[in-house]
Order: structure tokens, then sequence, then C-alpha cells
């Protein structure tokens, strides 16, 4: 190993040899840094060529283009007076509502927190690998707080990669359907530890004051060396005053992870706020065996951070709390004092409304986002970098990549009528290809993902094909 790779081991906690380190809260902390190997090509840059660096690392951009767009100007209500009660996919909605991201980009963001997979994979424990499980899962949406803007739809046919050596992670999605809209994503561990996919169907409506987002569709995560397999759906996510009023999202609905292996179940409930806003952004569950036996709490909020705590020290305080006694002097554990390794090895200091229960466990907390954040439609650093086209990468990717999309490239560089014009071309361009499919019967074939079962419950789903990195991109539409 070089000393060049030996800082990036050193900075990150990955080891390139074996992989052994996790990926904790003070890994994300420099997930803007990617080594890039000089020996193969990493599918970023051409074979043989490095992206620029910096003291023998590369960095991912910390800001926009441009500040966000202001919205003012606009009459949310004279677009959706019209539909009250319709599903939102059908409707053309003026790019200022939009942000520049594609909704494939933006199922991209499920990977900021891949730390908490590649824990699991170390886990010997069942039980243990269930909570870092469950913290992925409500990880996943956190990206989605103060985050109102719509992202743009994708053309059928777009796709969208991204490979971070430095998280330990490759990604790739498709809009496989335009009518319903289904994106189907794959991810695989750069180990080959994990595997994560699935296709995701967002059925948008709204309702006179707010507009709800219902996730359909299952997603899946294999951990390999384990031989297990996790299914889950999302919570359904609304958007409240969407007319008049400081936009606030909140998600709610229950969310049930299941252990096919074991028959291990995560119950989690996302609460709804509530008349007087008490319950706002809580999550609260438990893990279960197959014999629905209790075996560990979890709470928490999915904008801050989770803890799980065992179901009798759990029980013990509700009734201490019950009686009014004082709380007990027990400190939580909030992951100073952890063992190398373990799900959070550096806690940052996060001002937090959460009340943790005494001999707690942190199982997750949330990044901090860069201070100009408001300015980036509250894009965290990870999401920052999704669209950045960096050098070399246009004659590696395929010509249906989000980042080669005009319109996305013209919002986020600050040119909204540009943005708009492509906007149309783009909307024009797809009916036009599919009235040229319907005068020869001809049906769209997807490229990356077939339509098939999935194999751990059977249900309908969009499997990925394989062989996107191999680069044979001859076959792709043109789309853009």
């Amino acid at each position: 190993m070089n000393g060049e790779e030996e800082f990036f081991d050193a900075v990150t906690g990955f080891d390139s040899e074996n992989s052994a380190g996790d990926f904790s809260e003070a890994d994300q902390r420099v997930a803007g840094v990617m080594r890039v190997d000089t020996g193969r090509s990493n599918g970023i840059g051409k074979v043989g060529e490095r992206p620029p660096r910096e003291n023998g690392i590369q960095k991912y951009r910390t800001s926009l283009p441009a500040p966000m767009f202001s919205r003012s100007d606009f009459s949310v209500w004279s677009i959706l007076k019209k539909c009250i009660g319709l599903e939102l996919s059908k409707i053309t909605m003026p790019i200022a509502f939009n942000e520049p991201l594609s909704f494939l980009q933006r199922l991209t963001e499920y990977m900021e927190h891949v730390y908490l997979v590649r824990s699991a994979c170390r886990r010997p424990q069942a039980l243990e690998r269930m909570q870092c499980v469950a913290a992925f899962a409500v990880s996943a949406v956190a990206s989605q707080w103060e985050r109102t803007g719509k992202p743009f739809n994708p053309l059928l046919g777009e796709t969208y990669e991204l490979i971070r050596e430095d998280l330990g992670f490759r990604f790739i999605s498709e809009q496989v359907s335009h009518h319903p809209p289904i994106s189907a994503f794959y991810s695989e561990g750069l180990n080959q530890d994990f595997l994560f996919h699935g296709s995701i169907y967002p059925k948008l409506k709204f309702w006179g004051k707010s507009v709800e987002a219902e996730p359909q569709g299952t997603i899946t995560l294999e951990l390999l060396k384990h031989g297990e397999a996790y299914t889950w759906t999302n919570p359904t996510c609304c958007v409240h005053n969407v007319l008049v009023g400081k936009l606030w999202i909140e998600q709610y609905g229950t969310v049930e992870i299941v252990n096919h292996r074991t028959g291990d179940k995560c119950v989690l409930h996302f609460k709804p706020c509530g008349l007087f806003g008490k319950e706002l952004h809580r999550v609260e569950g438990h893990i279960q065996d197959k014999n629905k036996k209790k075996l560990f709490i979890i709470y928490g909020k999915w904008t801050e951070c989770l803890w799980g705590v065992d179901p009798a020290a759990y029980e013990s305080f509700r009734k201490r709390e019950r009686r009014g006694d004082p709380p007990s002097k027990t400190q939580p554990d909030d992951g100073s004092q952890k063992a190398e390794g373990d799900v959070a090895d550096a806690v940052p200091e996060v001002q937090e409304t959460v009340q943790v229960i005494p001999g707690s466990k942190l199982l997750w907390r949330v990044n901090t986002r860069p201070p100009n954040s408001a300015q980036m439609y509250n894009f965290s650093s990870f999401t920052v970098s999704l669209n950045e086209l960096q050098r070399g990468m246009e004659e590696t990717l395929p010509p249906t990549d989000c980042r080669l999309r005009p319109d996305i490239r013209g919002m986020e560089n600050g040119d909204m009528d540009l943005a708009s014009q492509e906007k149309e071309r783009l909307e024009e361009k797809q009916r036009e290809a599919r009235r040229e499919r319907a005068k020869h019967e001809a049906e769209w074939q997807t490229r990356w993902f077939h339509q098939g079962s999935n194999p751990h419950t059977g249900t309908p789903d969009w499997l990925y094909t394989g062989g996107y990195f191999e680069r044979n991109f001859s076959r792709c539409p043109d789309i853009y």
C-alpha cells in the first residue's frame, strides 16, 4: 500500500485491503473525500486519468453554482386549485417549485448513511444487525426534512449512477415506467458485502392545504455474509401549508422491516404531528422475534437521532415517569465510550429535543447540514455533490444520466428561463417518442432492469439485469 492510500484509510476508516472498518459519524464528516486508484478505472474518469486532486485526495463540491431561486412571486393556488384529490404525477408543474435534482438522484440519498449497512454486515448477532438496519431505514428519510422543493420527474429511460469508493458502494437507477412513474434502483458494496435494491412508485396527491406522497414499492437489503434479506416500505410524506404559511414536512405511517431468515421483525411507527404538535417527527417501535416477543425498544426523531433500549429498562422508566419519580442518574450510552466499530463511534455535539431514557444506546444521529444549506434547497453535504459533473465524466457516463439533463443543469446554474424552456422541450420530445411508438405498436424496452418477482416477498418488483458497469451504452435511447 502506498503512502497516499494509507492517508486515505486513516482519514476515512476504510481499509482498502480488507474493509474492516465501519463508517461512523466521524467518517461522514469527511464524506467529501474520495480516493481514485491509478491502476484501474473507477467508472468516473478515463482509465489512467485522475480528476483534480488536493494532497492526494479528491474533494466533492461544497456548494451549488447558484443560490436557490425564490418562489415568492408564484401562486401555488392558481396551479393546484384544479388538482384537489388528483395524482400530481400527471400535472405539469412550473419549474419554480422544483429543486435541481431528478427523483432518481433523490433516491440515491438512501446511501448517505450507508455506514450503518456496513456496520450491520459486521455484527455477529441478528438483533444487533436489525438495530443497524432499522437505523438505516429511518436515516433514509432524514434528508427530506425541510426539503420543500419537488424533484424533477425522471424521463422514461433516464438513469443515474453514483460510485463512492470512500463510502464503499456503487449505485445505479433507471426510470422504467412513465405511467405509472416507477424508478428502479440497485446498489452493491464494493467489497461484495451487501446488495440494496428496489423500485419506488410515489403517488402524490393534493388535499387542499397539503401534498401527500405515498411511496409504493418494496425496498430490499441483503447482507451477503449472513445470508439475510430485509424488506420494508417507506412511510408517507406530507408537505403542509402549500397555499399559505410556512411549509413544513411530516412523515407518518407504520414501517415493518422483516428479516426473512430469522423471522425477526422491526415495527416502527412514524407518528403524525397531532393537534398541538407534540408528536412531530417522532418515531417509536420495537424489534420482535418470530414469536412476537419484544427484544428491543426503539425511539427518537427521524430529523435528529434514533435510540434503543432494553424492554425491561423501558418499562421501568415509563413506570417511574407515571409515578412522577425523579429520573435515574444512569447515563445513556451516547457512543462516546463504545468499542471500535460500534454503530455510533463518534458523536458530534448536536442540539436535540429527544428525551433519552437512561441506559439507552445511540443507533444513529443525523449529519449536520452545511451552513449555507438554506440557500441550497436545504441540501445536505452529500446531496450537494449528486449533480456534480466532474472532469472526464461525460466520456464514461451513458447519454441518459441525470447529470446531462439540460433543464436540471440550467436550474442549478440559476438560469430559470433556460431551465423552463428545456423542461418543456424534453417533455414534448418524450410525448413525440410515445406517439411514434404507438404508431408502430412498439413497446418501450428498459435497459438495465426487468420486471419480475421479489425473491423474498414474491411481490411484483423490478430486478437489476446487470451489465451496467461494463459500460456498453450503445443501445441507450436519445432522451435529451
